[in-house]
């Protein structure tokens, strides 16, 4: 309720489709311009507010989709968006991991100026506005079914509902396989329709608790996938175990994929699929080590490409510019023609939709604090990343933890050895075979320490297996990135760069706790 009545107050009257975005300061220089006002309007007069549509998988890379590269994977809807719409070749999301990423998305913001929403398992406080909020003011519908924003608890930030909208999750079905939830994702949405008023926008979040684990192990290969095609990332020992573990994750992905065809099929039957913009994305890469909960591409390289007939030009292209999620949030408002709350720190896609950039897109920020409870007292791992198009760095500010949780259970919330990596075939495989030579390589990428800086080349190294920081060739290029990133954070007040209090360590925890013992420390005195 608190952030509804800010979202009153910003609200203008849109009818003609003008804006008054371009009125708020944007904070990063290279975003400044990134508006409507700057772009126009994309395709020719838009008449009336668009619909939205967002459909958003739960831990899904950028490559696991078929039109961008991966032929293993059968998605047809997300062909088909990327197809008639455009496709975002660099696109990254604010945090590796759920709640914070959703929450990114959410509020146009990076994690660190979201407080306790930088954590998982967490809250997002209600003094932080939300696309859906100021949608909602401004006369939208608005719903979601499945995982909204998530996990977490809503009462500690002072919200009563979902940030996603209204909940519809009442349809149910029997999944082709148990690992799979029984929520009816499309059907769910198709009883969001039923109930919206005639000619009235709506803003729809539609996100599945797939590709998440556990999974049915063997589901990919009794569905015909062959384990010999599987393209194996180099971070991971080329094992059949491997293969097979990514067979299965393949199919949760075509199970959402499947879901968002049935949503586009309700559009076209209800006469709106031309007048709604329809996003396709994910809120993080993969579940599997050093991907998730990890500020490398498997972690943070994800899928999206954006459908909107009325409001873009030239469509089908691909698009390389790099773009974080957290700028949907000012996008979605600002097609609709809604103010932008200025705490939105993000820009605007308008003038990508329209093929006339008036930003130089070349730096995407990334950034971790607690991803689960997995180190004595509630420590988590924080770092940041500039990654550009050649090069990721990343800044560890607590090299001297691990960074995938302690390899002692005893540490952890969950009751796991290395605990921000989630329990897989493809994790035990490295953890029963550490010793032997051909593994430990890829055991120590996954759960060993790491320096205080990084630098990759992505290039030569795409898979970001080789730390340059420190290799005197690449000492300009490192003191470069080392400098934008500061200055960012700066420019963004993250309380890390500035040398104030980072509280994020001392956040309460809401997860599931099986080890008993397990708490967050207190915060010290000042």
């Amino acid at each position: 309720m608190q952030q509804l009545l800010f979202c009153l107050l910003l609200l203008v009257t849109v009818v003609s489709g003008t804006t008054a975005a371009g009125k708020r300061t944007a904070t990063d220089p290279q975003r400044r311009g990134a508006s409507r006002d700057a772009a126009a309007t994309p395709a020719g007069p838009v008449s009336r507010r668009p619909n939205i549509l967002f459909c958003i998988s739960d831990d899904q890379s950028y490559a696991h989709a078929g039109a961008n590269g991966e032929m293993q994977v059968k998605t047809p809807a997300f062909d088909r968006i990327a197809r008639e719409g455009i496709r975002f070749s660099r696109a990254f999301c604010d945090a590796p991991t759920c709640g914070p990423s959703r929450s990114a998305i959410l509020t146009g913001q990076p994690i660190w100026r979201l407080e306790e929403a930088g954590n998982i398992h967490s809250t997002l406080p209600a003094r932080f506005a939300t696309y859906t909020e100021c949608l909602q003011a401004a006369g939208y519908n608005v719903g979601f079914t499945g995982k909204g924003w998530s996990p977490g608890r809503l009462q500690p930030g002072g919200r009563t509902l979902n940030p996603a909208g209204k909940e519809f999750n009442r349809r149910r079905l029997q999944p082709e396989f148990r690992s799979m939830a029984n929520k009816d994702y499309a059907g769910n949405f198709d009883d969001f329709l039923a109930q919206v008023p005639a000619d009235a926008p709506f803003c729809f979040w539609l996100g599945t608790h797939e590709p998440h684990r556990g999974y049915d192990q063997g589901a990919g290969r009794r569905t015909g996938k062959d384990p010999a095609r599987v393209t194996v990332p180099p971070i991971f020992p080329d094992h059949e175990r491997v293969r097979n573990d990514m067979l299965d994750y393949f199919v949760e992905i075509e199970h959402f994929d499947k879901m968002v065809a049935r949503a586009i099929r309700s559009l076209e039957k209800a006469g709106q699929l031309e007048h709604t913009i329809v996003v396709v994305t994910s809120d993080h890469g993969m579940p599997f080590p050093r991907a998730k909960a990890s500020l490398y591409d498997a972690g943070t390289h994800v899928p999206l490409a954006i459908r909107w007939p009325a409001g873009i030009t030239a469509p089908g292209r691909v698009y390389g510019g790099l773009v974080n999620l957290s700028a949907l949030a000012p996008t979605f408002l600002d097609v609709a023609g809604v103010e932008i709350p200025e705490m939105m720190t993000a820009g605007s896609l308008v003038d990508v939709f329209a093929n006339q950039s008036t930003v130089k897109r070349r730096r995407a920020y990334i950034a971790m604090e607690r991803h689960d409870g997995c180190r004595q007292g509630g420590k988590g791992y924080p770092c940041r990343a500039v990654r550009t198009r050649d090069y990721l760095y990343i800044k560890n500010y607590a090299p001297d933890r691990w960074p995938a949780g302690h390899p002692d259970r005893a540490f952890c919330a969950r009751d796991i050895p290395f605990g921000e990596v989630d329990s897989s075939p493809t994790k035990q495989l490295l953890m029963e075979n550490k010793d032997q030579r051909d593994f430990r390589r890829f055991y120590d990428l996954a759960f060993a320490k790491r320096p205080a800086e990084e630098l990759y080349a992505l290039e030569q190294d795409p898979g970001q297996l080789v730390n340059l920081a420190g290799n005197r060739q690449f000492e300009r290029v490192h003191q470069q990135l080392a400098a934008q990133l500061q200055k960012y954070l700066v420019q963004t007040r993250d309380p890390r760069a500035l040398g104030q209090d980072a509280p994020w360590d001392y956040y309460p925890y809401y997860g599931l706790r099986r080890n008993p013992d397990w708490r967050v420390d207190r915060k010290p005195s000042p």
